[in-house]
């Protein structure tokens, strides 16, 4: 960090520390700018290079507009509209008359690769916004015109690279020669600004590196990704299906997923009533005024379905705060009667546009492990510790690695900013008196509460946000919920939403990706398979089934007039843990042949040390197929 003048790239070229073609852009007084910006002798400049973070945001938003460049080479008549930088890439949103196909991905791809070679400066120019205006009407970009007609600014920005010229703000890289390694991936098609009643665009994701090898190493990840789609494995292995005739985003599960979801909610249930939480329920639809009175109607109206019944409006929930805080209010409650835990199980319903739906990972009707504790100011903290305490049993017994991040107040809540500032303290002392790690999201908090989120990552390194804590002064105040203390008058207890998994369908989902579909044996809908290689050996067959279903194993005979090999394959397809394999030798000397899913093999044992290996993977909740 020096004190410089001149333009940054000429005092890159002075100085012998620092590589010029790793320079990327620079703060200048803490302000993101390119490297053709001028500074003064008292400005602060730090480089960023290709190493850093923000480095690879701006490489991806420059191989935006280099896309952007070659399918206006390609196809004159094109309009364009955004193409941000997004998490593991970019994207462009066209206007364009002829559909794209994947092969026409590829002849972008070609022209990018041109465009980089020619290795043109890519220029930041400012001009008044009036003069902008006549640029793109001039240029034929109507999206771009729409924007800068909404901009305040008098002065904006517009970046030049060879004959192309886009609106932007930027910072770019220095020239299109710097993007190098970037790879086009898929189509879909967008409304213009997310509105159903705009015009449908095309668009075109893709993603770069600074590097070949990491290019090379993310595309791998993807094809891995394709692999262990949950949608595919939901059909091959019967756990799910969406139905057109139900309707999008509402997911059927048939009897294998039935009882997938059966295992996780017993043992939610469980794992819930140790830790002292009362299991309740409430109704699907309750009346408007009650949502009104939640805040919902103002925030979150958008996102929810409603319904008339004899002249009464009713709100489906999307959430389950409100039946539990109805819950709380049946009695007067004391402070001797805090922490109050309520937990339910509870079936939600949001209106999710139809271009987010994602089999089970993006659905509008689905279940939450929902919870909500009362308690006094003085025993929130514990009350997040154990919660946080409750997450890490639960990753840790699915061998997720988790990260925490705090979520601060947007710009849509509720309450007084008070009430948020004593909510975000709460959060913060609890994550730093467990000296935990944490990311702060600035603004990304719950209309009613600030919260702290919990991302998993799963066998090939994707986040999924799944457990929060939302920490809530305002409801309690809103439902005038109370109780007594020991002063005698009635005080204002704090409201905490929580949830562990998350949405049982959505974590579904990631567990189906994450263990490619091969699910741990408690898990498995089906834990074993009993495969004979002949009829004369289906009465042991039917006698080790009788044994295993009695201490609760969940297993299935494969008795088929077909070869064992093909039992075997069969087996392995549906990703079943266990195939029992019995034959004249297992039937003669009362023995199990027991052929696992991941290859290995165990040979002549006896059924008394089956049933005790299967009840330890069971009760015990091993993830490894044997022990």
């Amino acid at each position: 960090m020096e004190k410089l003048s001149r333009t940054i790239k000429e005092l890159a070229e002075k100085l012998k520390n620092v590589d010029i073609n790793k320079i990327v852009a620079v703060k200048v007084n803490s302000v993101i700018k390119d490297v053709n910006t001028f500074v003064s002798d008292n400005d602060v400049v730090e480089y960023i290079m290709e190493g850093d973070e923000t480095a690879l945001e701006i490489l991806r938003h420059s191989a935006a507009h280099l896309m952007a460049h070659a399918v206006k080479h390609l196809y004159k008549d094109a309009k364009l509209a955004i193409g941000p930088a997004i998490e593991n890439g970019f994207y462009y949103d066209i206007d364009l008359d002829i559909q794209l196909s994947d092969s026409d991905l590829l002849a972008i791809e070609k022209e990018m690769k041109k465009i980089s070679h020619n290795n043109y400066d890519i220029i930041r120019k400012e001009m008044h916004k009036d003069e902008a205006i006549r640029l793109f009407e001039k240029l034929n970009e109507p999206y771009k015109v729409e924007i800068l007609k909404e901009i305040k600014e008098n002065i904006v920005s517009v970046y030049e690279q060879g004959d192309f010229v886009d609106l932007c703000t930027g910072p770019h890289m220095p020239s299109t020669g710097r993007i190098k390694h970037f790879k086009l991936l898929h189509l879909a098609g967008a409304y213009w600004r997310g509105d159903s009643k705009n015009k449908m665009l095309q668009r075109i994701y893709g993603t770069a590196f600074f590097s070949k090898e990491a290019l090379e190493d993310y595309l791998k990840k993807i094809d891995e990704a394709k692999k262990r789609d949950h949608r595919k494995l939901g059909r091959q292995l019967e756990i799910f299906v969406i139905n057109d005739e139900v309707g999008a985003g509402l997911p059927i599960y048939l009897p294998k997923g039935g009882i997938l979801r059966s295992v996780l909610e017993d043992f939610e249930r469980k794992e819930h009533l140790k830790r002292g939480y009362n299991i309740v329920y409430g109704p699907t639809i309750l009346k408007k005024d009650l949502w009104g009175k939640s805040g919902h109607l103002e925030n979150y109206k958008e996102n929810m379905y409603f319904t008339d019944i004899d002249g009464v409006e009713y709100g489906i929930k999307p959430m389950n705060c409100i039946n539990h805080i109805m819950v709380y209010k049946t009695d007067m409650r004391s402070y001797r009667d805090l922490p109050i835990r309520y937990f339910e199980l509870g079936t939600v319903h949001r209106h999710e546009k139809s271009g987010v739906l994602h089999g089970l990972l993006r659905v509008r009707a689905f279940t939450q492990d929902d919870a909500h504790i009362f308690c006094t100011v003085g025993q929130l903290v514990d009350e997040i510790h154990n919660i946080l305490d409750f997450i890490k049993d639960v990753m840790d017994m699915f061998g997720f690695e988790f990260k925490l991040s705090l979520s601060t107040r947007p710009e849509k809540y509720i309450g007084t900013i008070e009430i948020w500032e004593m909510a975000i303290n709460a959060l913060t002392e609890a994550l730093n008196r467990k000296g935990l790690d944490y990311n702060v999201n600035e603004g990304d908090g719950a209309f009613y509460g600030p919260k702290i989120d919990v991302s998993l990552t799963d066998a090939i390194g994707r986040q999924w946000q799944c457990a929060t804590i939302q920490c809530d002064f305002n409801l309690p105040e809103r439902f005038d919920v109370t109780y007594v203390g020991e002063d005698g008058s009635f005080h204002r207890p704090v409201m905490l939403h929580r949830v562990i998994l998350g949405s049982i369908d959505r974590f579904i989902g990631i567990l189906l990706e994450h263990f490619a579909g091969a699910l741990p044996f408690w898990l498995s809908p089906v834990q074993v398979v009993i495969a004979t290689i002949a009829d004369r050996h289906n009465v042991y067959a039917k006698e080790i089934g009788d044994k295993l279903r009695d201490i609760d194993i969940r297993c299935e005979f494969d008795m088929r007039n077909e070869k064992i090999g093909y039992k075997i394959r069969h087996a392995t397809t549906m990703k079943i843990p266990h195939c029992i394999i019995i034959g004249d030798n297992e039937v003669d000397n009362r023995t199990l042949s027991v052929r696992l899913y991941n290859g290995s093999q165990h040979n002549n044992i006896t059924i008394e040390e089956y049933v005790k290996q299967v009840k330890d993977l069971n009760n015990n909740k091993i993830i490894d197929y044997w022990r």
